[in-house]
């Protein structure tokens, strides 16, 4: 038994869906196949546009949802050359549940709006692939990720309650599984005990499709990328990048850690504890090998360079030139989890403490106005944070052409560096004679 799980860029128009659906035809013929799939490709940068301008604007985030809608209908229409009317009733009615939410009066968190809305991005690209899927002769089981992931009411960042969860993907998956029905459903969303809309974290997915696989049990986990495998750089930011055949469940928790964007940090825990191997592939070349990430093994690997933009570096310091000391640093660490920031790196002095953290200004904001009455805070942005695992020094400055290094930390292994660019340098004119 297989998870595959296939994100926005693999389904990103309709040439995407065809391809996506041959892969998956391949394998769910003779094997029980459950498929994960996310939003079409910038689909939920539109959700998420639309859902600040809900705040600001009702009518014209009802435009833009107007236009999310149009732009799935133009899709389901190139495949199917006319859309099959039970498909575009299904677009219509996940479309209808966010038309209530930008509808709905009452005061309302950000982040529970957010959650309410960004589903109906994997709803729809899933109700697509499932008739295209079952067009094409596949016996196809649709099921709502809602209704077997269960979570805590934290809402963007929701914590998954294991164990209803585990007993609801068995109960509901296993016989339809054993009935060889190819099981389609969405990554990165779950519902709480309320049975309100929540999300696991942005990009999600990948984690979605590592706690089926763990319920499962699975013999395996692909995830479907436009890239080979996990590579040792980004091949937009860098030349000369290598792909990794093989990584250690560690590397690759370590990995992620530090922002390696091929793979969520919190998918590899689950597979780990079941010994359940993952595979990422390449969905532009599926007969190509991708890497393995498996049983911790005695691997030597090249450096690996991880570049995460848009970071800010958040300096407190003591108003009264007192120490930070250790009932300080509980009382931030306390804060940074109540406004659910993630410190990326981080530096104290006598009087001062700097965290670099992602650049999210609504909950740097909501923070900063909980500490100013004992803090004096200042925060850099536009900053980026490089991450260089196994890193040789020879190749630190070419890597730090044009950067000014903020802040820097070595730890056995790893290099980390917050840095900016720096600015051009211009040569002054020369006046006249």
């Amino acid at each position: 038994m297989k998870v595959f799980k296939f994100g926005g860029a693999s389904v990103k128009n309709a040439d995407g869906f065809r391809n996506v659906s041959s892969i998956v035809s391949k394998y769910g013929k003779s094997e029980a196949l459950v498929v994960v799939v996310s939003a079409t490709g910038k689909t939920t940068n539109q959700l998420e546009e639309l859902i600040s301008k809900k705040f600001s604007n009702p009518g014209e985030a009802m435009e833009l949802l107007q236009a999310v809608k149009e732009k799935h209908l133009q899709i389901a229409n190139e495949l199917f050359g006319n859309i099959p009317a039970d498909l575009a009733q299904q677009i219509h009615e996940h479309c209808v549940e966010a038309e209530w939410v930008i509808e709905e009066d009452r005061e309302m968190a950000y982040d529970y709006v957010y959650d309410q809305i960004i589903c109906i991005g994997e709803l729809i690209s899933s109700r697509i692939l499932s008739a295209w899927l079952q067009s094409n002769g596949n016996a196809i089981e649709w099921i709502d990720a809602r209704s077997i992931i269960q979570t805590d009411d934290t809402y963007r960042d929701a914590r998954v309650q294991w164990e209803v969860t585990n007993d609801r993907i068995k109960n509901t998956l296993n016989p339809l599984l054993n009935a060889h029905k190819v099981v389609v459903t969405q990554g990165f969303i779950a519902s709480s005990a309320e049975n309100n809309s929540t999300s696991l974290g942005r990009e999600g997915s990948d984690y979605t499709a590592a706690i089926l696989s763990s319920a499962l049990a699975a013999d395996g986990m692909y995830i479907w990328k436009d890239v080979p495998g996990v590579l040792t750089a980004d091949p937009d930011l860098y030349d000369h990048v290598t792909k990794l055949d093989r990584l250690s469940y560690t590397e690759a928790i370590e990995m992620t850690y530090y922002g390696c964007k091929v793979i969520h940090p919190k998918t590899i825990q689950p597979l780990k504890s079941k010994g359940i191997p993952l595979f990422v592939k390449s969905f532009l070349d599926p007969a190509a090998e991708g890497t393995l990430i498996s049983d911790d093994l005695d691997l030597e690997y090249p450096p690996i360079v991880v570049l995460e933009d848009d970071q800010s570096l958040i300096h407190f310091s003591s108003k009264d030139l007192s120490f930070i000391a250790e009932h300080h640093l509980a009382h931030l660490f306390e804060l940074f989890k109540k406004h659910r920031i993630k410190v990326n790196m981080m530096r104290n002095t006598a009087i001062s403490f700097s965290v670099c953290v992602r650049n999210d200004p609504q909950r740097i904001k909501a923070l900063i106005k909980e500490v100013e009455q004992d803090y004096k805070v200042l925060v850099d942005q536009d900053l980026e944070l490089l991450t260089i695992r196994h890193y040789q020094d020879a190749m630190i400055p070419k890597l730090l052409e044009e950067k000014i290094v903020i802040l820097e930390e070595r730890i056995r292994k790893t290099l980390q560096m917050v840095v900016k660019n720096a600015p051009a340098i211009v040569p002054k004119k020369s006046g006249p004679n």
